[in-house]
């Protein structure tokens, strides 16, 4: 299944990534993975966090944030555990668009969040190939 994950748009200047988690962390959110990719202009956050309403809320104000779906994969934390997983995209020609990695508490658990172009076939893929994938109130139960 899908996760939601929440992408705010922040001019790239000093001080501002510390203000958005600042106003993330005044919230109560916990930020459970995150990718900063950047332009000379702007930066786009990407998260996955604990409470997607109050992120929102809480960003709203002054920065775009825009709602995506992906996917997030549990792994073993091993070598060529990712390798597997872009393998059968490979061949089924998915496209990955971008990817960023996060670790879980228990120990050897790894999650990898892919945005995709063919999200459905991508799930039912990984479904067929007994790969687990995440979905949003998994995000919780998972990452105690």
């Amino acid at each position: 299944m899908a996760i939601t994950q929440l992408s705010a748009f922040l001019e790239n200047t000093s001080g501002t990534l510390c203000d958005a988690l600042t106003t993330l962390t005044e919230a109560g959110v916990n930020i459970r993975a995150l990718s900063v990719a950047d332009t000379k202009d702007f930066g786009i956050l990407r998260i996955i966090v604990s409470d997607i309403e109050k992120t929102k809320a809480a960003l709203s104000n002054d920065t775009l944030v825009k709602e995506t779906p992906v996917i997030a994969v549990k792994m073993n934390d091993k070598t060529g555990a990712l390798k597997e997983v872009l393998s059968i995209f490979k061949a089924e020609k998915i496209n990955v668009e971008y990817v960023y990695a996060f670790t879980g508490s228990a120990q050897g658990d790894a999650y990898v969040v892919l945005r995709v172009d063919e999200l459905e076939k991508a799930e039912t893929i990984l479904a067929q190939n007994n790969i687990k994938t995440l979905n949003d109130s998994d995000i919780t139960d998972y990452l105690k």
